[in-house]
Protein backbone atom coordinates (compact mmCIF):
# COMPACT_ATOMS: atom_id res chain seq x y z
CA UNK A 1 0.00 0.00 0.00
CA UNK A 2 1.57 3.18 -0.69
CA UNK A 3 1.86 5.89 1.27
CA UNK A 4 -0.93 8.22 0.16
CA UNK A 5 -3.51 5.32 0.29
CA UNK A 6 -2.16 4.98 4.01
CA UNK A 7 -3.19 8.61 5.01
CA UNK A 8 -6.66 8.03 3.11
CA UNK A 9 -6.96 5.14 4.96
CA UNK A 10 -6.02 7.38 8.26
CA UNK A 11 -8.78 9.15 7.91
CA UNK A 12 -11.94 6.68 7.34
CA UNK A 13 -10.80 4.32 9.68
CA UNK A 14 -8.37 6.30 12.65
CA UNK A 15 -10.09 9.03 12.64
CA UNK A 16 -13.41 8.36 11.16
CA UNK A 17 -15.08 9.76 14.60
CA UNK A 18 -13.11 12.41 15.31
CA UNK A 19 -12.77 13.70 11.56
CA UNK A 20 -14.81 11.96 8.59
CA UNK A 21 -18.00 11.66 10.46
CA UNK A 22 -17.61 15.33 11.41
CA UNK A 23 -16.52 16.67 7.93
CA UNK A 24 -20.02 14.11 6.44
CA UNK A 25 -21.84 15.83 9.25
CA UNK A 26 -21.24 19.54 8.09
CA UNK A 27 -21.69 18.54 4.75
CA UNK A 28 -25.04 17.05 5.50
CA UNK A 29 -26.34 19.40 8.01
CA UNK A 30 -25.40 22.57 6.36
CA UNK A 31 -26.34 20.88 2.76
CA UNK A 32 -22.82 22.01 1.59
CA UNK A 33 -22.60 20.14 -1.27
CA UNK A 34 -24.87 19.14 -4.15
CA UNK A 35 -25.48 16.81 -7.39
CA UNK A 36 -23.44 18.27 -10.31
CA UNK A 37 -21.56 21.20 -8.23
CA UNK A 38 -18.04 21.75 -8.93
CA UNK A 39 -15.91 23.19 -6.36
CA UNK A 40 -12.58 24.84 -6.42
CA UNK A 41 -11.22 23.68 -3.06
CA UNK A 42 -8.73 26.25 -1.91
CA UNK A 43 -5.37 24.92 -0.98
CA UNK A 44 -3.25 27.15 0.91
CA UNK A 45 -0.54 24.40 1.93
CA UNK A 46 -0.99 24.11 5.44
CA UNK A 47 -2.74 21.16 7.29
CA UNK A 48 -6.77 22.19 7.05
CA UNK A 49 -6.64 22.92 3.20
CA UNK A 50 -4.64 19.96 2.51
CA UNK A 51 -6.75 17.96 4.85
CA UNK A 52 -10.01 19.40 3.77
CA UNK A 53 -8.43 17.87 -0.04
CA UNK A 54 -8.55 14.29 1.09
CA UNK A 55 -11.63 14.52 2.20
CA UNK A 56 -13.11 15.91 -0.84
CA UNK A 57 -11.28 13.54 -2.53
CA UNK A 58 -12.26 10.78 -0.33
CA UNK A 59 -16.11 11.83 -0.65
CA UNK A 60 -16.01 12.10 -4.58
CA UNK A 61 -15.41 8.09 -4.37
CA UNK A 62 -18.10 7.27 -1.82
CA UNK A 63 -20.69 10.01 -3.02
CA UNK A 64 -24.41 8.53 -3.91
CA UNK A 65 -24.09 11.27 -6.39
CA UNK A 66 -21.83 13.69 -8.52
CA UNK A 67 -19.84 16.63 -7.83
CA UNK A 68 -16.32 17.57 -9.63
CA UNK A 69 -13.70 19.11 -7.46
CA UNK A 70 -10.78 20.95 -9.04
CA UNK A 71 -7.77 21.09 -6.46
CA UNK A 72 -6.21 25.04 -6.27
CA UNK A 73 -3.21 26.35 -5.24
CA UNK A 74 -2.57 29.70 -5.24
CA UNK A 75 1.47 30.97 -5.06
CA UNK A 76 1.07 34.59 -3.79
CA UNK A 77 4.90 34.71 -3.86
CA UNK A 78 5.96 31.68 -1.66
CA UNK A 79 9.79 31.38 -0.92
CA UNK A 80 10.81 28.74 -3.04
CA UNK A 81 11.17 26.47 -0.58
CA UNK A 82 7.51 26.47 0.73
CA UNK A 83 6.30 26.08 -2.98
CA UNK A 84 8.78 23.15 -3.66
CA UNK A 85 6.81 21.87 -0.27
CA UNK A 86 3.19 22.57 -1.39
CA UNK A 87 4.15 20.82 -4.90
CA UNK A 88 6.17 17.93 -3.15
CA UNK A 89 2.84 17.42 -0.38
CA UNK A 90 0.44 17.46 -3.68
CA UNK A 91 2.62 14.71 -4.83
CA UNK A 92 2.65 12.35 -1.64
CA UNK A 93 -1.18 12.92 -0.87
CA UNK A 94 -2.26 12.36 -4.61
CA UNK A 95 -3.84 15.63 -5.28
CA UNK A 96 -3.76 16.57 -8.47
CA UNK A 97 -3.70 20.30 -7.67
CA UNK A 98 -3.97 23.23 -10.34
CA UNK A 99 -1.17 25.95 -9.67
CA UNK A 100 -1.71 29.84 -10.79
CA UNK A 101 0.26 32.88 -9.50
CA UNK A 102 -0.23 36.20 -7.99
CA UNK A 103 1.65 38.88 -6.21
CA UNK A 104 -0.47 39.35 -3.07
CA UNK A 105 2.70 39.18 -0.92
CA UNK A 106 4.22 42.20 -2.78
CA UNK A 107 1.35 44.28 -2.81
CA UNK A 108 1.11 43.14 1.11
CA UNK A 109 4.34 43.89 1.70
CA UNK A 110 4.13 47.47 0.71
CA UNK A 111 0.94 48.62 2.36
CA UNK A 112 0.16 50.68 5.08
CA UNK A 113 -3.17 48.78 5.86
CA UNK A 114 -3.65 45.92 7.87
CA UNK A 115 -1.30 43.60 5.95
CA UNK A 116 -3.38 40.30 7.61
CA UNK A 117 -7.12 41.73 6.54
CA UNK A 118 -5.82 43.06 3.36
CA UNK A 119 -3.59 39.59 2.66
CA UNK A 120 -7.33 37.60 3.18
CA UNK A 121 -9.68 39.98 1.34
CA UNK A 122 -7.23 39.52 -2.06
CA UNK A 123 -6.97 36.18 -1.73
CA UNK A 124 -10.42 35.46 -1.55
CA UNK A 125 -11.01 37.41 -4.64
CA UNK A 126 -8.14 35.74 -6.80
CA UNK A 127 -9.50 32.63 -5.99
CA UNK A 128 -13.05 33.27 -6.68
CA UNK A 129 -12.18 34.46 -10.13
CA UNK A 130 -9.80 31.64 -11.06
CA UNK A 131 -12.94 29.29 -9.33
CA UNK A 132 -15.31 30.92 -11.73
CA UNK A 133 -13.01 30.83 -14.77
CA UNK A 134 -12.39 27.17 -14.70
CA UNK A 135 -15.98 26.51 -14.62
CA UNK A 136 -16.92 25.84 -10.88
CA UNK A 137 -19.38 27.02 -8.81
CA UNK A 138 -18.08 26.87 -5.36
CA UNK A 139 -15.11 27.25 -3.54
CA UNK A 140 -14.25 25.30 -0.65
CA UNK A 141 -11.99 26.41 2.45
CA UNK A 142 -10.30 24.86 5.04
CA UNK A 143 -11.59 26.90 8.14
CA UNK A 144 -12.35 24.39 10.93
CA UNK A 145 -14.87 24.27 14.28
CA UNK A 146 -12.24 26.04 16.53
CA UNK A 147 -11.91 29.26 13.84
CA UNK A 148 -15.65 29.38 13.99
CA UNK A 149 -15.09 29.22 18.01
CA UNK A 150 -12.63 31.96 18.04
CA UNK A 151 -14.51 34.23 15.47
CA UNK A 152 -17.73 33.99 18.05
CA UNK A 153 -15.49 35.49 20.93
CA UNK A 154 -13.24 37.55 19.10
CA UNK A 155 -16.69 39.84 17.00
CA UNK A 156 -18.11 40.08 21.04
CA UNK A 157 -14.73 40.87 22.49
CA UNK A 158 -13.31 43.37 20.09
CA UNK A 159 -16.35 43.97 17.24
CA UNK A 160 -18.99 44.58 20.06
CA UNK A 161 -21.47 42.28 18.24
CA UNK A 162 -22.67 38.59 17.85
CA UNK A 163 -21.51 37.17 14.90
CA UNK A 164 -19.96 33.59 13.68
CA UNK A 165 -17.86 32.00 10.77
CA UNK A 166 -20.30 30.96 8.64
CA UNK A 167 -20.59 27.37 7.01
CA UNK A 168 -21.70 29.05 3.75
CA UNK A 169 -21.98 32.28 1.76
CA UNK A 170 -23.19 33.45 -1.78
CA UNK A 171 -20.19 35.83 -3.16
CA UNK A 172 -21.45 39.32 -3.32
CA UNK A 173 -18.71 39.99 -5.95
CA UNK A 174 -18.94 37.02 -7.96
CA UNK A 175 -22.52 36.01 -9.07
CA UNK A 176 -23.12 32.61 -8.90
CA UNK A 177 -20.41 31.80 -6.51
CA UNK A 178 -20.58 29.83 -3.17
CA UNK A 179 -18.03 29.88 -0.32
CA UNK A 180 -18.45 26.42 1.47
CA UNK A 181 -16.77 25.42 4.68
CA UNK A 182 -16.71 21.47 5.16
CA UNK A 183 -14.36 21.19 7.92
CA UNK A 184 -16.62 23.51 9.99
CA UNK A 185 -16.95 20.71 12.64
CA UNK A 186 -13.45 19.42 12.93
CA UNK A 187 -11.52 20.62 15.73
CA UNK A 188 -7.98 21.75 14.93
CA UNK A 189 -6.22 19.29 17.74
CA UNK A 190 -6.89 15.92 15.47
CA UNK A 191 -6.57 17.74 12.45
CA UNK A 192 -2.72 18.14 14.11
CA UNK A 193 -3.10 14.55 15.27
CA UNK A 194 -3.99 13.34 12.12
CA UNK A 195 -0.90 15.15 10.42
CA UNK A 196 1.63 14.24 13.38
CA UNK A 197 0.22 10.18 13.29
CA UNK A 198 1.08 10.09 9.69
CA UNK A 199 4.38 12.23 10.11
CA UNK A 200 3.68 15.22 7.44
CA UNK A 201 5.00 18.63 7.10
CA UNK A 202 2.97 21.69 6.03
CA UNK A 203 3.74 24.75 5.30
CA UNK A 204 2.28 28.14 7.80
CA UNK A 205 1.68 31.03 7.13
CA UNK A 206 4.75 32.06 4.79
CA UNK A 207 4.50 36.17 4.19
CA UNK A 208 7.56 38.33 4.60
CA UNK A 209 5.34 40.19 7.11
CA UNK A 210 4.06 37.28 9.64
CA UNK A 211 7.88 35.62 9.38
CA UNK A 212 9.09 39.65 10.39
CA UNK A 213 6.65 39.23 13.10
CA UNK A 214 8.00 35.81 14.55
CA UNK A 215 11.48 37.01 14.06
CA UNK A 216 10.85 40.22 16.41
CA UNK A 217 8.58 38.32 19.20
CA UNK A 218 5.92 40.74 19.55
CA UNK A 219 4.19 40.76 22.80
CA UNK A 220 1.00 40.83 21.99
CA UNK A 221 0.28 38.36 18.86
CA UNK A 222 -1.97 38.10 17.08
CA UNK A 223 -5.79 38.51 17.94
CA UNK A 224 -6.67 34.74 17.06
CA UNK A 225 -3.80 33.72 19.39
CA UNK A 226 -5.55 35.74 21.76
CA UNK A 227 -8.71 33.66 21.52
CA UNK A 228 -6.63 30.36 21.32
CA UNK A 229 -5.41 30.97 24.52
CA UNK A 230 -7.89 32.50 26.64
CA UNK A 231 -10.64 29.22 25.30
CA UNK A 232 -7.34 27.08 26.84
CA UNK A 233 -7.98 29.07 29.57
CA UNK A 234 -11.89 28.66 30.26
CA UNK A 235 -11.34 24.57 29.45
CA UNK A 236 -9.90 24.89 32.87
CA UNK A 237 -13.64 25.78 34.07
CA UNK A 238 -15.42 23.76 32.02
CA UNK A 239 -13.79 21.14 29.51
CA UNK A 240 -16.97 21.28 27.16
CA UNK A 241 -16.34 25.51 26.97
CA UNK A 242 -15.83 26.07 22.95
CA UNK A 243 -18.78 23.59 22.12
CA UNK A 244 -20.95 25.54 24.06
CA UNK A 245 -19.75 28.77 22.14
CA UNK A 246 -20.31 26.93 19.31
CA UNK A 247 -24.13 25.58 19.81
CA UNK A 248 -25.17 28.81 20.84
CA UNK A 249 -24.47 30.28 17.80
CA UNK A 250 -26.94 27.82 16.35
CA UNK A 251 -29.20 28.26 19.76
CA UNK A 252 -30.26 31.87 19.75
CA UNK A 253 -33.38 32.95 21.88
CA UNK A 254 -34.31 36.38 20.17
CA UNK A 255 -37.01 36.41 23.01
CA UNK A 256 -33.84 37.29 25.30
CA UNK A 257 -32.06 39.10 23.05
CA UNK A 258 -31.83 43.17 23.31
CA UNK A 259 -31.29 43.67 19.63
CA UNK A 260 -30.54 42.31 16.65
CA UNK A 261 -29.79 43.43 12.75
CA UNK A 262 -31.21 41.45 10.12
CA UNK A 263 -30.61 42.10 6.26
CA UNK A 264 -28.97 45.58 7.43
CA UNK A 265 -31.89 46.94 9.32
CA UNK A 266 -31.58 46.99 13.17
CA UNK A 267 -34.47 45.66 15.55
CA UNK A 268 -35.06 46.04 19.05
CA UNK A 269 -37.30 44.11 21.55
CA UNK A 270 -38.68 46.98 22.42
CA UNK A 271 -41.11 46.86 19.13
CA UNK A 272 -43.15 43.90 20.06
CA UNK A 273 -42.88 44.57 23.92
CA UNK A 274 -46.16 45.71 24.53
CA UNK A 275 -47.89 43.39 22.54
CA UNK A 276 -46.94 39.89 23.60
CA UNK A 277 -47.64 38.43 27.09
CA UNK A 278 -45.99 39.46 30.34
CA UNK A 279 -43.45 36.58 31.28
CA UNK A 280 -43.35 35.59 34.90
CA UNK A 281 -40.45 37.20 36.76
CA UNK A 282 -37.22 35.84 36.26
CA UNK A 283 -36.01 34.88 39.94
Amino acid sequence: MQKYELIERSIIKKYKKEIWHKFIAAVKEYQLIQRNDRIAVCISGGKDSMLLAKCIQQLQRHSDFPFEAVYLVMDPGYAPANRRLIEENAQLLNLPVHIFESNIFHVVDNTDRSPCYLCAKMRRGYLYSKAQELGCNKIALGHHFDDVVETILMSMLYGSEMRTMMPKLHSTNFTGMELIRPLYMVKEADILAWKRYNELQFIQCACSFTEREAQAESVMGSKRQEMKQLIKEFRRINPNIDMNIFVSAHNVNLDAVIGYRKGGDKHSFLENYDMIAALPDEE
